[in-house]
C-alpha cells in the first residue's frame, strides 16, 4: 500500500480491517464500503470506539453497481469477498479498480485463490466444494481468471504473496505503473 493517500476497501464485513489497517497506517485515510445496513452500523461503532481521525464513516457501496460512490483512491483492498459472490462480482470489482484508482494506484486481494486450475491445497479444494454446493457461482477464484479481468481493466498483477491458511496477497496495479 502507498504511505499516505485515500484507500477503499471493498466489502468491509464488521470493520475489525478498517479498525485495525486505518491504526496501523496513520498516512492512509481508510474509507470502508458495505452493502448491508448492519455491517455498516458495526464499521461504525469500530470507527467511533477507535476515534482515529484516518478512519472514515462507512458507505453504501454495492461492488456490482458502478461507478461507485466515490472519488478517485490510491488503493483498494478486498478481503475474503469474491470467493463468496458471483464471478460478476470480481468482474465489477476489476471494472471499478479500473475506474478509481488513481494511475499508479493498486487493489490488493486477500483470500484463498487457485493458480492456473490448481488449488494450493486439499482444504482449500475442500472450501471450493463447499462454497460451490452452497451457491453454484461461489468459489475460489483461478488467478489466471483475475489476471485476464485485470487487464481488461487496465491494471496488471505486480505482486503475489503466500500468506498463513493457504491464503495469498493479491497486488494490481493501474496501468502497469510502479
Amino acid at each position: 500500500l502507498p504511505s499516505k493517500g485515500r484507500l477503499l476497501e471493498i466489502a468491509s464485513g464488521t470493520g475489525q480491517h478498517a479498525a485495525h489497517f486505518a491504526a496501523a497506517l496513520p498516512g492512509i485515510t481508510w474509507v470502508p464500503s458495505e452493502l448491508e445496513a448492519s455491517s455498516r452500523e458495526s464499521i461504525e461503532a469500530y470507527r467511533a470506539e477507535s476515534g482515529l481521525p484516518n478512519l472514515e464513516s462507512p458507505i453504501a457501496l454495492d461492488v456490482a453497481s458502478l461507478p461507485w460512490p466515490v472519488s478517485r483512491v490510491d488503493a483498494i483492498f478486498c478481503a475474503n469477498m469474491i470467493h463468496i459472490a458471483p464471478f460478476a462480482c470480481a468482474a465489477s470489482l476489476f471494472q471499478g479498480a479500473g475506474m478509481h484508482l488513481n494511475e499508479g494506484g493498486v487493489l490488493v486481494l486477500y483470500g484463498p485463490f487457485q493458480f492456473s486450475g490448481t488449488f494450493t491445497s486439499e482444504s482449500n479444494a475442500a472450501f471450493d466444494a463447499d462454497l460451490r454446493s452452497r451457491d453454484a457461482r461461489w468459489g475460489v477464484r483461478d488467478v489466471d481468471d483475475l489476471d485476464s479481468l485485470a487487464t481488461e481493466a487496465g491494471l496488471a498483477r505486480t505482486e503475489c504473496v503466500a500468506m498463513p491458511a493457504n491464503n495469498h496477497l493479491l497486488v494490481f496495479r493501474r496501468n502497469g505503473a510502479s
